[in-house]
C-alpha cells in the first residue's frame, strides 16, 4: 500500500502531462479518419501507461520504460529515425560538429577489461601520459568492473574544464598508476591525413562530413597544388559513413562549376523539398579525380561520389557503396530531448535515388529487404553512360574487397597484434618515419615467438565446410557410411598454426606495421604507413598513368576494368 501511494504521487504529474498533450492534440485533430486514428491511439497509449504505473506489481522506471517504448515504435520505420534523450545529446553533437567534451581517447573491451585503444594526439589522455593497452580500473574512485564501453565512454565525456581521476593498470608496472585528466573540447578531424604520393598524385583521406569539411578539403587540395604541384587527386571516402549534406555539396563544388545541381531532396512536406546547387566558382575543373569507396561509404559520401560519377567529373574505384539514400532532420522535443526523423529521399544529378533497402514494403518476418534488381531503373550520366538506382553507387572500376584469413581475424579480435605493438613500443623508444618503417623478418619472427602459448585458435574455411558436410550427412542419415573417410579427412585438415603464419605473413605484416606506427605517430602515421601497401591506391595511380584509359572510362563505351 505504501509503494502504491508513492507511485500515485510520482506519476500523477506524468499522467497529467500526457493527458493534456492528448486533449490539446485532439482539439484540432478530428478532421478526418486519419486524425481520429491518431487521437484514438494516443488515448490508448495514455491509459495503458497509467494502468501500468498504478497496477504493475514492481516499481517501474518511468524514463526507461518510455525510452524502450519509443525505440520499439521507431524500430518499425528505419534505422535512422531515432529518439535522442538529453543524456545522449553529446553523441549527436559529435556527429554533426565533430566536437565533444571529453578526454580524447578510443577505448575497447577485452574480456572484463576496459582498455585504452588510442589516445588522440595533443588531447587530455595523451597529455596525461595514457598509452594504448592501459587498463582502466577505476574512474573517480569507482570501479569499472561490470561496465561496458558505452558506460565508460559516457563517464569520460563531460563539460570541458572539469577533471576526473583514472586508476590504470599498465604492463611492466608493478602497481596501478593514478592519472588526473582535465576534460577539453575535443575536435575530431574530418581529414586525418593528406599528402602527395608518387610525387604528383595528391591524396586526401576524408573521415567525416562535419562542419567545415568542404573548406578543409579545399584547403588541403590547394596546399598540395602549391607545395607539391600535384597533377592528379585521390579522394578517399572508404569507411566514411557521411554527415552534413551541405558539406557534401561544398566538396563537389571544388571540382564543378557554380549553380550545378548536386542533390535534390523529396519528402512528404513539399516545403522542405529542395534542390542543392553549388554556390561558388570551382577551384579546379580539370584535374583528373578518382574517388575511393567501399561498402561502408554512405550518405554524404554517396552524394559526393554519385554526383562526381553522374557529372562524369571523375572516376569511382572500389566496392559498391552502402546505399543509404535517405535524409534526416533533427527536431526538438520536450525536456531537452530530440528526435532524428527521416524526412526525405535524396536524388543525385542523373535523377536516381541510390537507396538499397526498402523499409516501407517489408518481408513477412518484418525484416527489410534489398530492392530487387528487376525494380531498378537505368539513368544516364552527363556523357550518356548508363547508371542505375536502388543499390548504392556502383564503381566505374570495381575491385574485390580484401578478405582476411581466419588466422589474421583471430589475431585481431583477440588483440594479439594490438598487444604486440604495445610490447614493441616499450622496448623501442624510436622508429623510422611512418612512411619508411617496415616490418623486417626479424620483427615478424619476434612476433611469432610472442604468440607462443597464446590462444588464437580459429576455424579454417575447409574445416567449416567439412563440419557442414557432416551435419548434412547426419541429417540425411548417410554419416555412418562415410564416418571413417570423414575422420581421416578431418585429421588431414587440422590446421598448423606455424604454417598458416608463414602462409599469411604478408597480410599480417601490413597490420603489424600500422599498429606499431600508430604507437609513435598516432592515426596520421597509421594512414601514411598504409598507403604503400594499399592495392586500391595502386590501382588509382595506374589509372591516372594511363591517360587513354582514364578518358575511356568516362565515355559511354568504356569497359569496366
Amino acid at each position: 500500500m505504501i509503494t502504491f501511494c508513492r507511485n500515485m504521487k510520482r506519476f500523477r504529474i506524468s499522467i497529467f502531462i500526457i493527458a493534456f498533450t492528448f486533449l490539446t492534440f485532439s482539439s484540432f485533430s478530428q478532421k478526418n479518419d486519419n486524425d481520429f486514428e491518431i487521437s484514438k491511439n494516443l488515448e490508448i497509449f495514455t491509459t495503458l501507461y497509467k494502468q501500468l504505473h498504478l497496477n504493475y506489481v514492481d516499481p517501474i522506471n518511468s524514463g526507461d520504460l518510455m525510452k524502450k517504448g519509443i525505440d520499439a515504435m521507431l524500430d518499425d520505420l528505419d534505422p535512422y529515425t531515432n529518439y535522442i534523450p538529453e543524456s545522449e545529446i553529446e553523441d549527436y553533437r559529435l556527429m554533426t560538429t565533430g566536437q565533444y567534451g571529453g578526454v580524447g581517447a578510443l577505448i575497447h573491451q577485452n574480456g572484463n577489461d576496459i582498455v585504452i585503444s588510442e589516445p588522440y594526439e595533443g588531447f587530455p589522455a595523451n597529455k596525461a601520459g595514457l598509452i594504448p593497452g592501459d587498463r582502466i580500473l577505476e574512474i573517480n574512485k569507482k570501479s569499472t568492473k561490470g561496465k561496458t564501453v558505452s558506460d565508460i565512454s559516457s563517464i569520460l565525456k563531460g563539460q570541458p574544464g572539469t577533471t576526473l581521476t583514472l586508476l590504470i593498470e599498465r604492463n611492466g608496472e608493478s602497481k596501478p598508476i593514478e592519472k588526473t585528466l582535465t576534460r577539453e573540447e575535443i575536435k575530431i578531424d574530418n581529414i586525418p591525413f593528406y599528402g602527395a604520393l608518387s610525387n604528383d598524385v595528391g591524396y586526401i583521406k576524408l573521415n567525416g562530413f562535419t562542419q567545415n569539411a568542404g573548406n578543409e578539403v579545399r584547403e588541403a587540395f590547394l596546399k598540395m597544388k602549391e607545395k607539391n604541384n600535384i597533377k592528379y587527386l585521390i579522394l578517399d571516402l572508404r569507411g566514411n559513413g557521411g554527415g552534413l549534406l551541405n558539406e557534401a555539396v561544398n566538396i563537389v563544388n571544388i571540382f564543378t562549376e557554380k549553380s550545378q545541381l548536386v542533390v535534390s531532396t523529396k519528402g512528404k512536406v513539399e516545403e522542405r523539398n529542395y534542390s542543392h546547387k553549388t554556390a561558388n566558382a570551382a577551384t579546379d575543373l580539370t584535374i583528373p579525380l578518382i574517388i575511393l569507396v567501399d561498402r561502408n561509404s554512405a550518405s554524404a559520401s554517396e552524394i559526393v561520389s554519385g554526383a562526381i560519377q553522374d557529372l562524369d567529373r571523375g572516376i569511382i574505384i572500389g566496392q559498391k557503396t552502402y546505399g543509404k539514400g535517405l535524409v534526416q532532420n533533427i527536431f526538438p522535443l520536450s525536456y531537452n530531448s530530440q528526435v532524428k526523423i527521416t524526412v526525405a529521399k535524396y536524388y543525385i544529378p542523373s535523377g536516381r535515388c541510390i537507396q538499397a533497402i526498402d523499409y516501407t514494403h517489408r518481408n513477412e518476418d518484418g525484416s527489410a529487404g534489398k530492392i530487387a534488381d528487376s525494380l531498378k531503373t537505368a539513368f544516364k550520366t552527363k556523357n550518356g553512360r548508363t547508371v542505375y538506382d536502388g543499390g548504392g553507387i556502383e564503381p566505374d572500376v570495381p575491385l574485390k574487397p580484401e578478405i582476411l584469413s581466419n588466422l589474421t581475424i583471430s589475431l585481431i579480435t583477440k588483440y594479439l597484434i594490438f598487444d604486440y605493438a604495445n610490447k614493441y613500443r616499450q622496448s623501442h623508444p624510436t622508429i623510422a618515419s611512418a612512411k619508411d618503417f617496415t616490418i623486417t623478418d626479424s620483427i615478424f619472427e619476434d612476433f611469432t615467438r610472442f604468440l607462443s602459448g597464446k590462444d588464437y585458435d580459429y576455424v579454417t574455411k575447409s574445416e567449416k565446410n567439412l563440419k557442414e558436410l557432416k551435419d548434412i550427412a547426419v541429417n540425411e542419415k548417410y554419416f555412418d557410411a562415410i564416418k571413417n573417410e570423414y575422420e581421416a579427412l578431418k585429421e588431414k585438415l587440422i590446421h598448423d598454426k606455424n604454417s598458416d603464419l608463414k602462409k599469411n605473413k604478408e597480410e599480417i605484416k601490413v597490420l603489424l606495421k600500422g599498429e606499431i606506427v600508430n604507437r609513435y605517430y598516432y592515426q596520421k602515421g597509421r594512414i601514411e604507413a598504409s598507403l604503400s601497401d594499399d592495392p586500391e591506391i595502386a590501382k588509382a595511380i595506374s589509372v591516372f598513368r594511363d591517360t587513354a584509359q582514364y578518358k575511356a572510362i568516362l565515355t559511354t563505351t568504356a569497359p569496366k576494368k
